[in-house]
């Protein structure tokens, strides 16, 4: 039986079609305020701008629990290897774990690595920003200089900016791009004596990341010489050898497990950079709100769970009221790298059309990600979003704190935010000209942060990790997996090595190729 088939699956659609082209509710209905809200340690989720009614909740519950989510958590929590396509478990939830309780993966209890390597990290960033721990020529470091890839970037770029205040005495820089122009910006703003490069790959083969990586130590031996390099150079990987063979010294590398995916990898050493920046307590902290979600995440009843719902109202939004992409608007200036982040979380994990069994699919799977920071993305996309002809799902990101101590633009912010959320639910019916008539009944959360600290931080992005896990299991895929990445490097590589054995279409490509280099 496919999911189309199954019992909740044709209530759904049944439901949906009574309430396609209506309002679920009207502005008269306030109550919505309080049923339609969860909350958790100051952050709060608040979907009564959904276009959904409790009947539609019940529905979507009974899905649910016929998708058996509660069973397949238990699963991933406990080390099942529910990334089946590579037979590997999916343990991030146990980096951030306040307890020694064993985790047993392949028979071996994974918990003593984590705590050897946590108090390694600890220690190499207390001696980074206390001063023990300097470079070639004696000075302290005064640049972090990140350089990775996909969930080597994207988690510790959105960090560092996000927890921007609490960054205390260097300057954090983050390299991905094979573009020569990202390293050549960012070298031009670093001084050799004063510079740490943090190089992040699991394989510490990934293309972009080794090129960067190498032009970087090229920069730096011009001005200071090859062993420079050892003082200057650290790294995180599964590969000692041939980070060792780049001239990193063996001390200074911090591993990578094949039980943590790289967009779920912030929580492992792949936040060196973070924690180098921003300390060992309040990386501590971040850890703690991701260890809050997940507790709730384990423990709340399905209608009461954050993350669940969440997912719920994503899978209605996208499979029975037809909206294909989920918008991220984040009013907070320092949220800007968010729907980055969540693009790579949410498209890269269920942008599949197979099952977990290899079976294709008729249903549609991850939406399309895409967002704007505040009041910018209105002056740009909100016009599609309030007139266009496709609907499109949104998700609101606000903090209630005012902590620039700016009321004005506080207050505008937040008005502007709830505004847009009004406009998408109710619209505007009737007006003088066409031109003016708003459909509404467009969906939306609202979620809401107390403030933006690392413990608040912490949350959110564990709160959309499980809600991006639970998706997966409702629609019958493998979320920790990424296989269909693998075909363009390739493909690349042939190219490079000026070979036709990019594939079957290699000798095409070779000619487009030779058009475009230049002569």
């Amino acid at each position: 039986m496919t999911l189309t088939s199954t019992p909740a699956w044709q209530k759904l659609k049944t439901h949906s079609e009574a309430l396609r082209g209506a309002s679920a509710f009207t502005p008269a209905d306030i109550a919505r305020l309080d049923d339609f809200s969860l909350s958790l340690n100051g952050l709060h989720l608040n979907y009564a701008c959904q276009n959904a009614t409790q009947e539609t909740v019940d529905l979507l519950l009974e899905l649910a629990a016929q998708q058996q989510v509660e069973e397949n958590r238990t699963r991933m929590f406990a080390g099942d290897k529910i990334n089946t396509t590579e037979n590997r478990a999916a343990l991030h939830t146990a980096l951030r774990r306040g307890d020694n309780t064993p985790l047993l993966v392949d028979g071996l209890d994974i918990m003593p690595d984590i705590r050897a390597t946590q108090t390694r990290i600890a220690a190499f960033v207390d001696d980074v920003r206390g001063g023990a721990w300097r470079g070639a020529t004696g000075k302290t470091f005064k640049h972090i200089v990140n350089i990775g890839i996909g969930g080597s970037d994207l988690g510790p770029r959105l960090a560092s900016q996000a927890l921007i205040d609490y960054v205390e005495g260097v300057t954090m820089h983050f390299v991905a791009n094979a573009d020569a122009f990202d390293i050549d910006s960012v070298l031009a703003k670093c001084d050799p004596a004063q510079t740490l490069f943090v190089v992040v790959s699991k394989t510490f083969s990934t293309q972009e990341t080794l090129m960067n990586a190498r032009t970087a130590r090229q920069w730096l031996t011009d001005a200071l010489g090859v062993d420079a390099v050892a003082k200057h150079f650290v790294a995180v990987s599964a590969n000692r050898d041939a980070v060792e063979a780049f001239g990193i010294h063996a001390d200074n590398i911090f591993p990578m497990w094949d039980w943590v995916g790289g967009r779920y990898s912030l929580w492992s050493a792949v936040g060196l950079s973070v924690a180098l920046a921003i300390g060992n307590e309040n990386f501590r902290a971040l850890w703690n709100g991701a260890a809050a979600m997940d507790a709730h995440f384990q423990s709340a009843p399905l209608h009461q769970n954050m993350p669940v719902m969440l997912a719920l109202l994503a899978v209605w939004n996208r499979n029975f009221l037809d909206a294909p992409a989920l918008a991220i608007l984040s009013y907070c200036e320092r949220l800007r790298d968010f729907p980055r982040f969540l693009q790579q979380l949410e498209m890269e994990s269920n942008g599949k059309s197979v099952t977990r069994d290899g079976a294709a699919l008729d249903y549609e799977t991850g939406p399309i990600l895409f967002g704007e920071c505040g009041t910018v993305g209105q002056h740009s996309f909100h016009q599609w979003l309030h007139q266009g002809t496709t609907p499109i799902a949104c998700d609101f990101i606000g903090v209630s704190e005012d902590d620039r101590h700016k009321p004005e633009h506080h207050r505008a912010l937040l008005s502007n935010m709830v505004a847009q959320m009004g406009a998408l639910a109710f619209g505007q019916k009737q007006a003088a000209s066409p031109h003016d008539i708003y459909a509404g009944h467009r969906s939306s959360n609202l979620i809401l942060l107390d403030r933006l600290d690392p413990y608040h931080l912490g949350l959110l992005l564990a709160l959309y990790e499980h809600k991006t896990f639970v998706q997966g299991v409702i629609w019958g895929i493998n979320s920790f997996d990424q296989p269909g990445v693998e075909l363009g490097k390739r493909m690349a590589k042939g190219l490079e090595a000026n070979s036709v054995s990019a594939g079957e279409n290699g000798d095409f490509l070779s000619h487009l190729l030779q058009k475009i280099l230049p002569k």
